[in-house]
């Protein structure tokens, strides 16, 4: 019998993740299970690994289709410190060996012992950070950015949960690019028990995803407030992803604008453009009081476009300032913005939504990732848009209107 932790940058929840670290516990000898491993069918290479806890053994898998996987296997009563220490960072597991120091604690290896060497047993992770007078930290946190110095004056945040979600904002049909229709996105919102999402597909100047005409437009209205009478359980919003321009105008004249509930304002072309440029063009687009949210704000694309030259900080003191949310977009190939931003955004008192850009029904499941990057970056539920009702929601889009025109 062996149980398998999952460790290392997967269970951090990074955005790339390089190699898969597994913890195995076994009351076998741990050498033989490892080589047993080493034997699987599909492994194409095995290298010992480094030293990991006392009583342990390791292992570097390549296996036949490139990827890496990095195992340690120990007896029981080490599954708490080597599932410790296999998930990381380094900063993370140097800043908690420091303060267990100044505690008289040291830590060699995963091991924990006292001021005399005596072994410390630990039953889990969290008997271990509360042997070292520290409240649990979740793995997401474990970076090495002040979250052992959070986690000993008591004020680490009380994480958003994927559960916490009450709709998505950011949603694409079969109007401009995406394969499922209205109702079907609706349907597969309530499935998931959402009690509301908006329809945001992309507008005229996005040609290349099929982008809105005003006639598309009004018949796209039209189509929602029916579905909208015959599913009384979810709320379809009437929304767009509107592009934004480079001189930093929204497309489309502000009679059409005004017509919608939610507006996603992104940018979409000239990426190239200067940080200075690219910083004005977004703050302009800012200035628009139809924006609810900025989507996908440095535009990157993970391993295959960098984001593009932009003041993140300006941009987030500006929306926090004029009160537009700004998007952790949840598509895996984006997580934008990045968790890093996320943390200064939280301390600028900035709004996040967390949306699916989801161009189908199963492009919806990606919120729960979209959850674990915001956990990331250190965010409560208070603040993110869409962990709030419908009307939040309308009141937080109607509140720069300075209309109710929009209120549920």
């Amino acid at each position: 019998m062996v149980d398998v932790d999952v460790a290392g940058s997967v269970r951090r929840r990074l955005e790339v993740v390089r190699d898969i670290d597994l913890v195995l516990t076994t009351l076998a000898r741990p050498a033989e299970v490892v080589r047993a491993f080493a034997d699987t069918p599909g492994v194409r290479d095995a290298m010992p690994g480094p030293p990991h806890t006392v009583a342990a053994a390791s292992a570097r898998l390549e296996l036949v289709d490139g990827t890496v996987c990095d195992l340690v296997c120990v007896r029981p009563e080490h599954r708490a410190s080597a599932v410790w220490r296999a998930t990381g960072s380094e900063d993370h597991l140097r800043d908690v060996s420091v303060h267990a120091a100044a505690r008289g604690i040291t830590i060699e290896r995963g091991e924990l012992h006292d001021h005399q060497g005596a072994r410390i047993p630990v039953a889990d992770e969290r008997a271990l950070y509360a042997a070292v007078g520290l409240v649990y930290i979740e793995p997401e946190l474990r970076e090495g950015r002040g979250e052992v110095a959070a986690a000993a004056r008591g004020a680490l945040p009380v994480l958003i949960e994927t559960g916490d979600v009450r709709g998505v904002l950011h949603c694409h049909t079969t109007y401009s690019d995406g394969k499922a229709s209205i109702v079907d996105m609706a349907a597969a919102a309530a499935a998931r028990g959402w009690s509301y999402l908006a329809i945001t597909d992309h507008s005229r100047s996005a040609f290349y995803a099929g982008g809105l005409s005003p006639e598309d437009i009004a018949r796209q209205h039209e189509e929602i407030d029916r579905v909208n009478a015959t599913r009384p359980g979810v709320r379809v919003l009437k929304g767009i992803e509107a592009d934004i321009l480079p001189a930093g105008h929204l497309d489309y004249d502000e009679a059409v604008l005004n017509s919608f509930e939610i507006v996603v304002a992104s940018v979409h072309s000239r990426f190239t453009l200067d940080r200075r440029a690219m910083t004005a063009r977004i703050l302009r687009a800012l200035d628009d009081p139809r924006v609810t949210i900025l989507g996908h704000p440095t535009g990157r694309l993970l391993l295959r476009r960098p984001p593009y030259a932009v003041d993140v900080e300006a941009v987030l003191e500006k929306a926090a300032a004029v009160g537009v949310a700004v998007e952790l977009n949840a598509d895996p190939h984006r997580l934008d913005l990045d968790w890093r931003w996320c943390q200064v955004a939280k301390r600028l008192g900035c709004t996040i939504a967390v949306g699916p850009d989801a161009h189908s029904t199963a492009g919806l499941d990606v919120m729960e990732i979209g959850i674990a990057i915001a956990r990331k970056g250190w965010l409560e539920a208070a603040e993110v848009l869409n962990t709030g009702d419908v009307d939040r929601v309308l009141a937080f889009a109607a509140r720069r209107r300075g209309s109710s025109a929009h209120r549920a």
